[in-house]
Parts: C-alpha cells; structure tokens; sequence
C-alpha cells in the first residue's frame, strides 16, 4: 500500500526551510591547510563569527587545541590568494599574521612571538630547516621602487636575518629540502604564463653556509606544467606533470625523469594558491594519492605502478597528508560537507577530527547532485553537477517547473564540486534548482579541456553556461521563464556575458564580478596582470576583442534585472567594475541592486555579509518574478523596479 504524501503543494521559492542564511553563516567554517608532525595533526579553520580569521587548531594525543588565540589570523596575501601560511616540524610552529605580514614563532610557552619585521615583506610556503635554525620559503617584497612586488626564495633565520638564495623570475613556489638536507628543489615560472601553464622544476645543492651551489633545470617549460614536488624518505624527488594532457605522477631519479602511474586523471590542480598537496609517501616505496576522473576524487595506494583504491566516503578530496600509518585528509560529498578526517592506513579506521559543517540538515532537504553532460555550441560536450529542489515538507504547485539558478565558477581555471554546500542548498530547499558548471576551461578533465577557454574567456565559459540551461529546459526539468545565472569573480564576467549577449537567462547576481577587461588589466595584481593574454587575447589585439568581450561596453543589450554584491577592500577585481556596471544599467533604466560590504574583500567571510548577501539575493529573484515575499525577509532596494 502506498504511503500518503503529506507534502504540501506550494510556489517554488517560497518554501520554508530549515537551511537559513543564518545557517549557511554559521555552517562556513572554512577548513584548509592540512599538515602533520609525527601523530600531531594541525590544520587552519576559518571563523565567520570572528571576522574570517583563520585560526590554527591541532589535534594531539586525542584532543584538539587551539594554537593561534585571537587576534591572530593565520594568513597571507603572497600573488593575493595566499596559502601555506604555517609550517610544523619536531614540534616547533611558524605562521604568518595577516595583520601584519609577520611571521610568528610559538614559543615553548605557547605564546607566538615575531621573528621578522612583516611590513612590506610577505611571506608564504615556507619550510622548517631545523639544522640551520632557518625557516626557507617564497618572500614577496612590497617595498617602494618597483612596478611589481619582487618575488624570491628567502631563508628567514629564527634570529630574524633574512637572505635571499633565488632570485630573477617572477614567480616561486613550494621550496622543499631534501631529508638528508642537502638539495632544495623549487618552483618558478615568468609572466606572461600562469602556473597552470608553464613551470619550471629546479634543484640545488645547499653549501655549508647555507648557500645555494650548482642550481640546474630537471623538468618543466614553457608548455609543461609541475606542481608539487616533494622528495622520498629515500630522497628521491617526485613531482606532479601535465607533459602528457594529464596532471600524473613523475620522480626525477640519476637524471631520469620517469612516469609513475599514466593515466588520464589529475594528480594535480592549479596552483591558485600555495602549499596543496594530493600525494604524500607512507614508505620509499609507497605513495597514498588522491585523483581526479570526470571531476570525481578517487584515493589510492601507488605501488610498482599499480594503484589500489582506498576506501572511503568522499568525492572531493581537496588535501593529504601521510606520515606512515598515518593519512589526514580533507574531503567531502553530496551528502558530507567538507570534513577533517585522520585515517588508519594499517587497519581502515577512520576518525573525524573537524567538520566545517557542525551540524548537518536533516537529509529530507538536502538535494543530492546529478553528474550531467550534455551538448554545447560547436560540437563540444560540458559538464556539471544539477541540484533539483528537495524539502522534505514541500512540492511544486501543480504544473508548476522550478526556476533554474546556473553558477558559473570562479577562476577561471576553477571546478565545481559535489562537496555538500548549506549556500547551494539554501536554493534548493526553497524550491529552486541549481546548475553547477564545469564549463570548457575548468580543471579536472585534462588540459585540453583547460585550454579551450585559451583566447575564449567570456565565449565558451558562457556558452556552456547557456547550453546547460537550454538541456534543462528541453528537459521539462525547470522553468525555461524563470532562468537564473550567478556567479563570482571571473564567474562574474560568465554571469554578465551571458545576460548581455544571450537571450536565455531572465536575471543574474555578480558577486565582484569583471566587467571591464581593460579595467581588471589596469588594477589587475602582479600574479594575474598577464592572465589575459591567454584567455582573450595579446596585447597587440587587446584592445578590440576587450571591446568586443567587455560588458561594460554593451550596456545597450542588456535588459535583464541584475543585482551586484561587492567588497569594498577588494583588490583582485575592484568596487570600480561593479559601480559602471551599475551606473550603466541604473542610466538605461534596467532593474538593478547593489550591494557592498565594507571590510571585506575577494569573496566574503564575514558571517553578517553571508547572511545580508544571500538574503538579498533571494529578496532580488522573488521580486522580479512575482513569486510571495516570505516574512521577515528584509527588502532590498532595486532601482527602476516598479512597485
């Protein structure tokens, strides 16, 4: 006999929901950086609550303490993004102050102390040389003089004496010493190439004074990609490569540089910020990996060129780290979000340490993603993750299809996940379907699939975009009236080519969005102020396909509602590339919002800001498609919006 169905029939959108804007604020407990010291387990945890410091926690002989009490925020701003912002080694900890651009050494009395006059140096993906009582990491110099901070190799004395060991290219990254302290391998590359595009991997013997001898280029070039290198117990250097179309495995061993595991999968991502690692050794001759097949994770023993799956519940892994037995990892899925786990390599038990998320929705409002591709323009295929509206209490009207949020990531060079999102199902549990895209251009399905966006950015990221949302409407899966897209940063620029050259979607939200591509290259940070070479175009046709590209510039064919959130600290895409935008479409009489947040900027982390900037939103699309206004949902003021 069949179960009743007690669910009431209601609009989409207007379904109440457990998963509030207070709810995502709280639940956006960032967690990143994961390291290991011998059985201690350190990782950094973001706090909303406290302005979006990241505070280092660790884990030691079962119970976790906090190492860096308030004020202090475990971050740098090294190419902007940051990363590897503390190092561990024999108990000893180093981190980087965002505050002030220091580094911190915690003393035996738990106390951190500086070691290094911050300012105008900031550092990142340093490491402990505990044998020359120095630390060894990127130092970018912010001094006066220069058109661009000076990148190099520093190693920082725990006196506080610092001394350069690299210099001369642009851009350095992941300093690593061999175990026996004789080599330091690094990464560098020059503009115009982005790290995705280009990197070189590099060694040098470590004199007496701590000098380096005899520098000589091992792998890497203009065309070839490395990420991660790390040297063996044995000190055997291994790193990540793209030489074949796919980030895999390689160790440089006599000269030789050799394949460990072909495979078209990634190993590896781009290097959008320091200090990631997706393989750590469990012996000389054992390596715990993490891969990427059809933008899915996989984890995996890598012996004798064979990979063994390693059970486990996730579909994201973001990070590893091995020490022996031992293996922590940061991961997720559609139904776990992003969590801490340490795992017992030798017997399979698995221990939860942190959850970004405390508490988890009951799974009655929680939409679990369907893996979708589907055909786009020219004869390419796209994918993406498709949410469908799930709330254990509530269904659509009768006939009624949901509307369609599409998100277009950031980066460009970014992915969609299926990693459980409380800001995704905030939409769904109202209601309203989501369309994450992994459009041409997004990692995780080779390079070519990467370099498609090449000279195509605002093109095929956009094009994707629109196929997707037309797959779905052919599909009788939502409503073709009532299409959404939304997106940040570079997603941004998605969001407004999209509305501006396309017919398809009825209103959009920019989150620091790119209108203006001359604009981002005249504001544009050292680590992206050639990035658009290679997704628009060279300098010499820049100026007419930027013309041609840019939003700003088509105000006249822009006639769907927008709403636009902004940071006013911003320096990776500017309050200026909002505010034409907005004064553009203010002038012509479009529907528009426009809201900005002060003290924030690339990406918001404030817990006040998460909540004002998603209820907004919600607010803004109820508006413009006529849908009931929930109580208690504070208004927003939408210009050239009749009452």
């Amino acid at each position: 006999m069949t179960a009743p169905n007690r669910k009431q029939a209601a609009p989409c959108g207007t379904w109440s929901s457990p998963i509030t804007a207070h709810v995502v604020a709280a639940g956006a407990a960032p967690l990143s950086q994961v390291m290991l010291d011998g059985a201690d387990v350190y990782w950094l945890a973001g706090r909303a609550s406290e302005g979006g410091r990241n505070t280092l926690l660790r884990q030691r002989a079962g119970t976790v303490e906090e190492v860096t009490p308030a004020p202090f925020n475990v971050r740098t701003r090294v190419h902007e993004y940051g990363g590897g912002a503390f190092a561990v080694a024999g108990g000893g900890v180093w981190f980087s102050h965002y505050a002030d651009s220091c580094l911190y050494r915690i003393g035996e009395d738990g106390e951190p102390a500086p070691i290094c006059a911050g300012g105008t140096l900031r550092y990142a993906d340093f490491v402990a040389d505990a044998a020359r009582k120095r630390l060894v990491g990127v130092r970018e110099d912010h001094s006066p003089g220069h058109a661009y901070p000076v990148n190099t190799i520093c190693a920082i004395g725990f006196d506080g004496r610092e001394t350069v060991l690299v210099d001369g290219n642009d851009f350095y990254a992941a300093p690593r010493i061999s175990p026996d302290g004789r080599q330091l391998a690094w990464l560098c590359w020059d503009h115009p190439r982005m790290p995705w595009q280009g990197t070189e991997l590099w060694v040098a013997d470590i004199a007496g004074d701590g000098s380096l001898l005899n520098g000589r280029l091992v792998a890497g070039g203009p065309s070839e990609s490395i990420c991660q290198p790390e040297w063996s117990p044995s000190g055997v250097l291994h790193f990540v490569s793209d030489r074949t179309g796919w980030w895999n495995l390689y160790r440089f061993d006599d000269g030789v540089v050799a394949a460990l595991c072909p495979r078209e999968a990634e190993f590896g991502g781009p290097h959008w910020t320091f200090g990631g690692a997706m393989y750590g050794f469990r012996s000389a001759s054992e390596i715990i990996c993490t891969y990427i097949e059809q933008g899915v994770s996989k984890l995996a023993r890598l012996a004798n060129g064979q990979l063994t799956p390693i059970d486990n519940p996730y579909q994201e892994i973001r990070e590893l780290r091995v020490c022996g037995d031992t293996l922590a990892i940061l991961g997720g899925a559609p139904t776990i979000a992003l969590e801490l786990a340490r795992i017992d390599l030798a017997g399979g038990k698995r221990e939860v340490l942190a959850r970004s998320i405390a508490n988890v929705p009951d799974a009655g409002y929680l939409s679990v993603p369907r893996t979708i591709s589907y055909p786009s323009a020219n004869g390419r295929t796209a994918h993406a993750f498709f949410y469908p509206p799930a709330n254990a209490d509530f269904e659509p009207a009768a006939g009624e299809r949901p509307p369609l949020i599409v998100i277009g990531h950031g980066g460009p060079t970014g992915m969609a996940t299926s990693t459980l999102k409380l800001a995704t199902q905030f939409w769904t549990s109202r209601g309203i379907a989501v369309l994450d895209v992994n459009y041409g251009g997004s990692t995780g399905f080779g390079r070519a699939y990467r370099d498609a966006l090449q000279g195509q950015w605002g093109v095929i990221d956009v094009e994707d975009c629109v196929a997707g949302a037309r797959y779905l409407a052919d599909q009788q899966l939502v409503d073709r009236e009532r299409l959404v897209i939304r997106g940040g940063s570079a997603g941004g620029l998605t969001t407004l080519c999209a509305l501006t050259f396309h017919d398809v979607f009825k209103a959009g939200a920019s989150y620091y969005g790119v209108s203006d591509l001359a604009g981002l290259d005249a504001d544009s940070h050292k680590f992206e102020s050639h990035y658009n070479e290679y997704l628009i175009a060279p300098k010499a046709r820049a100026d007419a396909v930027y013309a041609e590209r840019s939003p700003i510039h088509h105000t006249d064919k822009l006639k769907r509602p927008m709403i636009f959130f902004q940071g006013l600290d911003d320096k990776v895409v500017p309050p200026q590339q909002s505010e034409v935008m907005v004064q553009a479409l203010r002038t012509r009489g479009v529907p528009v919002a426009y809201i900005t947040l002060e003290g924030e900027g690339h990406g918001f982390r404030k817990a006040d800001s998460i909540v004002r900037t998603l209820e907004a939103e919600l607010y803004f699309y109820l508006r413009i498609f006529g849908i009931p206004i929930p109580q208690g949902l504070a208004p927003v003021a939408i210009e050239n919006l009749a009452a």
